[in-house]
């Protein structure tokens, strides 16, 4: 069967699209990725800290507050609300910057979340498989007996070479860590990067808790697979900075 691939640039990450089907290469198809495009440059609108207009920033600004936000926004207020109580404060879009300047930075959470909520285009597309990948994070879906999706995980050290590979029928994988846009995350705890973690990666049946987890983990450092395996419904490979791995298998969910 013929795979069909399409790539946009949104978001200030390189997004692509392969898939397969019945509506692979049709109308119907190219209407779905269409909506996908078009949600993600909505959440860029809302979200991203470079445009000074967004809602975020405002938010950032102090001008407006969060009852005056459109839904989406208090959304994925209320996500990150909960995944900085459910990481132990690791995680948290509100902190401040080195000059004890607050900031609001909700790029941890809105990457997974809009992949995942535009996703819903393709889903509506009958006997038709996708793999969606935004930076690196992908949902997929599979249709019938057709072969899962092979998708590699790469290493921090040396990103031509592949540490694992995973099979992906319908779910969602995320990796955080610093191999391709160097140290930009920090434990919210201490202000500091997370000590003997290199990268995680997460398997999840939403992007959304996937990319929140495998940030949340990547955060907690030296604690990323004892955290990790504790959240339900989890898989995930931890990359430790001597180069060695862990494989994670959460609780029951």
């Amino acid at each position: 069967m013929n795979t069909v691939r399409r790539v946009e640039q949104v978001m200030g990450f390189p997004l692509s699209l392969a898939v397969r089907g019945r509506h692979a290469g049709d109308r119907r198809g190219l209407d779905a990725w269409a909506a996908v495009v078009a949600a993600l440059r909505e959440a860029d609108r809302d979200f991203s800290t470079y445009r000074p207009d967004s809602w975020i920033s405002r938010l950032g600004r102090g001008e407006v507050d969060e009852h005056d936000c459109p839904a989406p926004v208090r959304e994925v207020l209320a996500l990150a609300d909960r995944a900085r109580r459910e990481s132990g404060g690791a995680f948290d879009v509100r902190r401040r910057d080195r000059d004890g300047n607050p900031l609001l930075d909700t790029n941890g959470v809105v990457k997974g979340w809009a992949l995942e909520r535009a996703a819903a285009a393709l889903r509506d597309l009958p006997d038709t498989d996708f793999c969606l990948s935004g930076g690196g994070d992908m949902t997929c879906r599979t249709a019938g007996d057709r072969p899962a999706w092979r998708i590699g995980v790469e290493d921090p050290r040396d990103t031509t070479r592949l540490l694992a590979t995973v099979e992906l029928r319908d779910g969602a994988i995320a990796t955080s860590g610093t191999a391709h846009r160097g140290q930009h995350l920090v434990d919210a705890r201490t202000g500091r990067a997370p000590a003997r973690v290199a990268q995680v990666t997460v398997l999840a049946d939403s992007l959304t808790w996937a990319d929140l987890d495998a940030t949340a983990a990547y955060a907690r450092g030296g604690d990323a697979a004892r955290w990790l395996g504790s959240r339900p419904g989890r898989t995930g490979l931890v990359v430790w900075e001597d180069g060695t791995t862990q494989t994670v298998t959460g609780g029951a969910a």
